[in-house]
């Protein structure tokens, strides 16, 4: 599956993952301080993984760059991460911000909630563990 299909729905590419002195950095050059938003990490335009937040998405990505004993996914995303950049490969970020701008009614639509399962099912990205 390429990246294309997300791009489609409004995904945009907003930073990569780098060891700035053997340090895992996010760089995030946009949409680093939204909130609810779908993020994929990508490479050689496949989505690898797929995941969310209500967090500002900076501090989401600091959790895959600084994974806490107990934090199962960070840790194994950490490793995917750096791994695939030892490998000599690069880590895209792309996001689907969720601005606020969907409502049902007087409620707002959590865009993020709402499409991670669907995307997940559908493209199964091979860093994501499906059902578990």
């Amino acid at each position: 599956m390429s990246i294309e299909q997300l791009i489609n729905i409004g995904f945009k590419k907003v930073g990569e993952w780098s060891f700035i002195q053997d340090k895992l950095l996010p760089n995030l050059f946009a949409e680093g301080d939204v909130v609810n938003v779908l993020y994929c990490f990508v490479v050689n335009n496949e989505p690898l993984y797929v995941g969310k937040t209500t967090q500002m998405l900076k501090k989401r990505m600091y959790g895959y760059q600084n994974p806490g004993k107990s934090q199962f996914t960070n840790i194994r995303n950490n490793e995917y991460i750096k791994s695939t950049i030892n490998s000599g490969l690069t880590v895209d970020i792309y996001v689907l911000p969720d601005h606020g701008l969907l409502h049902f009614g007087d409620f707002h639509l959590n865009l993020a909630a709402g499409l991670e399962d669907s995307i997940t099912n559908s493209i199964k990205p091979k860093w994501n563990i499906q059902g578990k």
